[in-house]
């Protein structure tokens, strides 16, 4: 059954109209003999955990938070799962006594604990990131670990080298996309394929800035250039893919096509994930080109647009 949007669109590339379809299940089967005896057998199936399970595949986790607000949110290779929202909320300090202050923060601390105890898998999970404005990610960090000391959460104290530290502007989720861009985290990231997506994003936006002639986004500019074989690096959201007219869609299948036979690099984003939402922005294809063309004057084609 699908779960999830993306499930949906997995379905729509991998069937086509005259496949058969096999699945395992549980079923309890009965059967009566003739001398009126009922009998049972029980057929198991096998779990499929990373098909049915996101988290499954999320190799980088992020708290994004700011003072009585955290987002818990895991990047899969395919796109960005807010997890888990946690919001409380915190009084003012008053002169000459602190202590609601300080017990309202340590239930703040306690609840992104166990969101983060909860939704993390930490066998899969290679990094996270505990992102915030000031000091508020270094005070929960403390919190975190002595609590884990004192609880002897073996969990969080094996895993303790996997917590990076990042300055965010706010705890809110959109905060990702800043944090996910910092070259420390990109580093650290250097072999995941969100981090591909996010340095690939980043190396486009850096040429059109210092090279604008190498760095070009729109349907039409980009298969101009593809006819001159200038295309080295292609960027397209996989959402183009899923659009209604069928001309249109195959128009995208072809400029892909294209790219890999003239040895270009193809860089499908995720229309799920933060890297993936900013290249929409840009009508859902861009490109980097191995030599500049200056021609790129004429107006951009109506089926540059990601609309469905």
């Amino acid at each position: 059954m699908p779960e999830e949007a993306e499930d949906m669109w997995h379905t729509y590339n991998l069937l086509q109209i005259g496949d058969s379809l096999m699945a395992s299940t549980i079923r309890k089967v009965q059967t009566e003999s003739s001398a009126g005896s009922v009998g049972s057998s029980r057929v198991r199936t096998t779990l499929i955990e990373q098909a049915c399970d996101p988290t499954q595949k999320a190799d980088v986790a992020a708290v994004v938070m700011q003072e009585g607000l955290a987002n818990l949110v895991l990047v899969t290779p395919d796109m960005t799962l807010l997890r888990a929202k946690v919001e409380v909320t915190i009084p003012l300090k008053r002169r000459g006594s602190c202590t609601q202050h300080e017990k309202a923060l340590d239930r703040f601390y306690e609840a992104v604990m166990q969101g983060i105890l909860r939704h993390i898998n930490f066998d899969v999970v290679k990094c996270i990131l505990v992102a915030s404005p000031g000091f508020v990610k270094d005070l929960f960090m403390a919190y975190l670990f002595r609590e884990a000391v004192r609880q002897d959460s073996t969990i969080l104290l094996e895993n303790r080298p996997k917590f990076m530290l990042v300055h965010s502007s706010s705890g809110h989720k959109y905060s990702l996309k800043e944090i996910l861009c910092d070259p420390a985290v990109t580093a650290r990231l250097s072999d995941t394929k969100a981090a591909g997506e996010v340095k690939a994003l980043e190396d486009f936006y850096k040429m059109l800035q210092h090279e604008p002639d190498r760095a070009f986004y729109g349907l039409a500019h980009v298969e101009k250039a593809t006819k001159a074989l200038a295309i080295d690096i292609l960027l397209i959201s996989d959402k183009l893919f899923r659009h209604q007219d069928v001309a249109t869609r195959s128009r995208y299948v072809r400029l892909v096509d294209n790219v890999r036979d003239n040895g270009g690099t193809v860089r499908i984003f995720s229309s799920l994930h933060v890297s993936g939402e900013q290249l929409t922005q840009l009508s859902g294809v861009a490109a980097i080109f191995r030599f500049p063309i200056a021609d790129q004057s004429e107006p951009e084609d109506d089926s540059s647009s990601d609309e469905e």
